[in-house]
């Protein structure tokens, strides 16, 4: 049974959360603010974490960057922004994906099961020896890490998760929509304009010079591909 944190100030709101999660088979737990949550959020053993942008304490901002730069599961940000500039931020802390208040509870479950699964597939998929290397490049796919120069490099988890699929498919040009779909899992969900921004986080901790990219390619107007 897969394990859910929620990371929810609101009562009414993380009671409902859990009580879908649970109806649909899922183990859930609630954290109630940004120190709490984090606490769980390291030391239990969730396969992914939703969480709300507005806490007391620690913002949700601050805490999912926290929180990703420890671990690699899927983060469900719920928000009652709408502006594109803090949905944006929220991805560039290292969220996955998100989910506007009021939000239907049929549609957060539905997401939650998306990247969970997802994410076991992406996981499991290769055996646990693949890498991949290229140049002085090195992803390795068992413990989810990346070397520049034997140097490590902190990616977060859609980070690697773009980075792996294009570099499983070399010299290949793929569209912002191709992307989306294939490494978020679906294309009826979201915004496509979270692969710009992870191209770009990719891009400040791989490349030498992101402005003249060695790895990742902007073919304008089509989309991106790795350079084997």
């Amino acid at each position: 049974m897969s394990k859910i944190l929620i990371i929810e100030d609101e009562q009414s709101i993380a009671e409902l959360e859990r009580d879908y999660l649970e109806v649909n088979g899922f183990e859930s737990d609630i954290a109630k603010n940004g120190e709490e949550g984090l606490k769980k959020a390291l030391e239990g053993n969730y396969q992914l974490i939703i969480l709300d942008l507005m806490l007391p304490g620690i913002d949700g901002f601050d805490l999912c960057k926290k929180i990703r730069a420890q671990l690699n599961i899927p983060i469900l940000m719920v928000t009652a922004r709408k502006e594109d500039i803090d949905i944006i931020r929220g991805f560039d802390r290292g969220a996955d994906d998100y989910i506007e208040k009021p939000f239907n509870p049929n549609e957060l479950v539905a997401r939650v099961k998306a990247h969970i699964s997802r994410y076991k597939r992406l996981v499991n998929s290769e055996p646990n020896d693949h890498s991949i290397q290229v140049r002085g490049l090195v992803i390795d796919k068992s413990s989810r890490k990346v070397f520049l120069n034997q140097e490590e490099k902190t990616l977060r988890g859609k980070e690697f998760d773009l980075l792996f699929f294009l570099a499983s498919n070399p010299n290949q040009v793929f569209s912002k929509d191709h992307l989306f779909e294939r490494v978020w899992g679906y294309d009826s969900m979201g915004d496509i304009s979270t692969v710009t921004v992870h191209i770009r986080r990719i891009r400040e901790k791989i490349e030498v010079d992101p402005s003249n990219p060695e790895y990742i390619e902007t073919i304008w107007g089509v989309g991106y591909r790795f350079l084997s």
